[in-house]
């Protein structure tokens, strides 16, 4: 039901296409007028065959760890596929509770997930990550990303290997879009939920004016740091997910 909480707010969504949609209807439940702006595009790999040299000792493995939706969606078929089903020794940890849910469509009802904030950081801090001397971990995720959970599963004494299941773009070439909105009186905000969605969006619009008059809204202080050390305007959610997030859109001021 509508309570037009942010009636008269323009927003922007940097989200991947597939993935903005939920909120893109709780802004316009609210009032707010959704601006789809993806920085983020989610593509499968050209070629497999790393992958699947990376999942062949998945049966003699202790841990896998799902770094996100994506890395669930891409993988698990694969992995149903190879095996003929979920491997059964494995104990499965992700991210948060949303790449839990996605687990869950392949079978797997027993999830390790942190309980506070949905970050590497938090997972790491779980008493099961804690003991993991001689443990043979897989981390599933897409090419690239931070070394923080593998390094630190390492010197924790694990053996720890990468699947990266698909890869990631910026599908956009500028900003003109979002400058057009915010000249128009129709930008208010900006809604970035990944450090990376964060870089793309400063490599495209870093020396336009618009930026520096519109709110960054994002879900985690890491992907604060960036555009607060640029003197940006930054509102951090005090939780992760779409409630927080739009809790704290009513903190903007409208045009």
């Amino acid at each position: 039901m509508a309570n037009n909480a942010l009636k008269g707010l323009h927003v922007a969504v940097t989200r991947p296409s597939e993935q903005a949609a939920e909120l893109c209807l709780a802004l316009a439940a609210q009032g707010a007028t959704a601006i789809e702006f993806p920085l983020l595009g989610i593509a499968p790999l050209d070629d497999y065959s790393a992958f699947d040299l990376a999942i062949g000792p998945l049966e003699q493995a202790d841990w896998a760890i799902f770094i996100s939706s994506n890395a669930v969606d891409q993988a698990m078929p694969r992995v149903i596929k190879k095996f003929g089903q979920v491997p059964k020794q494995l104990q499965f940890a992700a991210i948060g509770p949303q790449t839990a849910e996605h687990l869950g469509q392949f079978g797997v009802t027993r999830v390790l997930i942190p309980q506070a904030r949905f970050d590497t950081e938090s997972l790491l801090a779980l008493a099961p990550m804690q003991s993991v001397v001689g443990k043979r971990i897989v981390i599933f995720r897409g090419q690239g990303g931070r070394e923080v959970l593998a390094e630190t599963l390492q010197a924790r004494g694990a053996q720890v290997s990468f699947a990266e299941s698909y890869r990631r773009f910026n599908p956009q070439t500028n900003s003109l879009l979002l400058e057009q909105k915010w000249q128009q009186g129709q930008l208010d905000a900006v809604v970035v939920t990944s450090s990376e969605a964060m870089r793309h969006l400063i490599a495209l619009a870093a020396q336009a004016n618009w930026i520096k008059q519109v709110s960054l809204c994002v879900n985690h202080p890491r992907i604060a740091e960036l555009p607060k050390s640029l003197g940006f305007k930054v509102l951090v959610a005090e939780a992760p997910g779409d409630v927080a997030m739009l809790a704290c859109l009513r903190l903007v001021p409208t045009a």
